[in-house]
């Protein structure tokens, strides 16, 4: 039997939607009538097509019951860890590394990665992301006591902090240390393959958490990525971690879906999945995207790559909000804020 995909297309944003919203000509996304949209793309394996929010009512009964039941996750409210996001969240990045593609080496001790938090918090950061082991393509794999050694000092000074930890680490030992002190979400880039006592780690804690896609380690995983179609291989993917999470004994709501750009995915790969990325909204969850000073920009913008690509991150942060994507991931906190502030305004 066919299967089918339902996506969200054809977006409006600010006054224009809430003037679609208002003649019902558009669906609101998210329960956010400032981003709407008035089209559904319905794609299979063979072929896809768009049709118009009004010709729904047309499509075969069995269609029509899966797409309107794909239509209620794409409309409903999301809300994580009790944050409403309505508004785009993005969340800060802070590796304790010496070798992380971007900063390795910048933060890798307690004073300065104390500094780099409160000028974060400074700037309204309500999530921060701390890890300490690269997963940049072609890193090595770490012993776990190395790694919670780069962290240990920083959890413990900032237990007290009035801002949600974000452990990037695919290690339950780090997990279970960070806990001791402050951990309210598990972010970890191998899906929970890496290590077979996670799940019953998230299990005991109920942590909120993030469902990253990855395809290999990140050692290899770079080494011609490839797929029969990475769109719907990534959506599969994420409707079998649910259903491992759900069958494990994980109730709650509180999960992320980020389709991992970069990781085990070429050029190609990366473009689809930002392009289409609204997919996704039809599972339910909120979506982070990850695509800050990724080599996806370097490829793109040739000559004028740049130390810290701000121009691409932000421009594919603002393509990202356009297509109702709720959490971005990022480095340059402040500045991609100050665009994304700017954008709205714009749009009113």
């Amino acid at each position: 039997m066919l299967k089918y995909y339902t996506r969200a297309c054809n977006f409006y944003y600010g006054k224009t939607s809430l003037e679609m919203v208002k003649k019902k000509l558009a669906f609101p996304l998210h329960g956010n009538r400032e981003v709407s949209f008035d089209t559904i793309e319905i794609l299979s394996r063979k072929k896809t097509r768009k049709i118009n929010i009004k010709k729904i009512n047309l499509l075969s009964n069995s269609l029509k019951k899966k797409i309107k039941k794909d239509l209620i996750n794409i409309r409903k409210k999301k809300v994580f860890c009790k944050i409403d996001l309505r508004e785009p969240l993005l969340v800060g990045i802070l590796n304790l590394t010496p070798d992380s593609f971007s900063d390795g080496g910048k933060y890798n001790n307690t004073k300065s990665a104390l500094n780099r938090i409160n000028l974060l918090l400074r700037a309204g950061c309500k999530i921060i992301d701390i890890g300490g082991e690269s997963t940049r393509p072609g890193s090595k794999d770490i012993d776990k006591n190395i790694e919670w050694k780069r962290i240990k000092n920083l959890i413990k000074r900032i237990k007290n902090y009035k801002f949600l930890l974000s452990l990037d680490s695919r290690k339950t030992f780090v997990m279970r240390k960070a806990i001791k002190y402050k951990l309210n979400i598990v972010n970890d880039v191998s899906g929970f393959s890496y290590d077979n006592q996670t799940i019953k780690f998230l299990k005991d804690t109920n942590l909120p958490l993030v469902i990253n896609h990855s395809k290999g380690d990140p050692e290899t995983m770079q080494k011609k990525p490839s797929y029969k179609n990475v769109l719907l291989e990534i959506y599969d993917f994420f409707v079998k971690k649910i259903l491992l999470l759900r069958n494990s004994g994980i109730k709650h709501n509180n999960i992320i879906l980020d389709p991992g750009i970069g990781f085990g995915k070429n050029l190609k790969h990366n473009i689809t999945i930002m392009n289409k990325i609204s997919i996704f909204h039809s599972l339910g969850f909120p979506v982070m995207l990850g695509s800050s000073r990724k080599r996806f920009i370097k490829y793109i913008s040739s000559k004028n790559d740049s130390k810290n690509r701000l121009g691409g991150t932000l421009a594919s942060s603002i393509h990202a909000v356009m297509n109702g994507v709720q959490m971005i991931r990022v480095h340059d906190f402040n500045e991609i804020t100050q665009g994304l502030k700017v954008f709205k305004f714009i749009n009113k």
